[in-house]
């Protein structure tokens, strides 16, 4: 092949690829690829450390991280709200950014207890949110919703039935679930704290 069709083809592909690149600079989302939610937030309510009722739109439109967890637990759940506060510490200055910690066991997490606790984690209730409520409908929530528990641990009956998991949500602007990380390893927690920032430069869908 000769220099002169070297030159050319080199020519084109550079051009190509600046072409490319100006495309993904001028048109938002050209150029990623499309990968579909985990799932959809369905309706829900619920209540907070104050006694004030939570539903999805509160946040809507929001970019949010669901996690499960209870008050008296000594297990995973202090490792793992010490790794939240990260995400909180990282996130809590942007507008459009919440953390909704639900409980496991509302039997013992009343809304008092509740504040309780919010009380001793010293930190923004109005961003980090602390909810319980009605144990079938938190349960419902995270297996259907959340996907953050498996939906074979659901027993016959409510009362036999008990969450224990690591697992967070990560929810875009949409109510779609983007991903779901393991909240014990930092490494995946980190890659949350990006993930959040870059849902949080996209705007919702408008409705059709």
């Amino acid at each position: 092949m000769s220099k002169k069709k070297l030159f050319y083809i080199g020519f084109f592909v550079v051009l190509a690829v600046v072409f490319y690149f100006v495309l993904t600079l001028i048109i938002p989302g050209f150029g990623e690829r499309k990968v579909n939610p985990v799932s959809y937030v369905l309706p829900f309510s619920f209540t907070n450390q104050d006694g004030k009722q939570v539903t999805e739109k509160d946040v809507e439109g929001k970019v949010y991280v669901a996690e499960y967890f209870f008050t008296t637990c000594k297990g995973i759940c202090p490792d793992m709200n010490n790794n939240m506060r990260i995400v909180y510490d990282a996130l809590k200055d942007e507008n459009d950014f919440y953390i909704l910690s639900h409980t496991s066991d509302p039997e013992t997490d009343s809304v008092a207890q509740m504040k309780h606790y919010a009380d001793s984690m010293k930190v923004d209730t109005k961003k980090w949110i602390f909810l319980t409520g009605r144990k079938d409908s938190l349960y419902n929530a995270a297996r259907v919703s959340y996907t953050v528990d498996d939906p074979a641990n659901n027993l016959l009956s409510i009362d036999d039935q008990f969450i224990h998991s690591q697992f967070w949500a990560l929810v875009d602007r949409n109510g779609d679930v983007r991903k779901i990380y393991d909240g014990l390893k930092e490494k995946e927690v980190r890659q949350m704290i990006k993930d959040a920032r870059k849902w949080l430069k996209k705007e919702a869908k408008k409705p059709l």
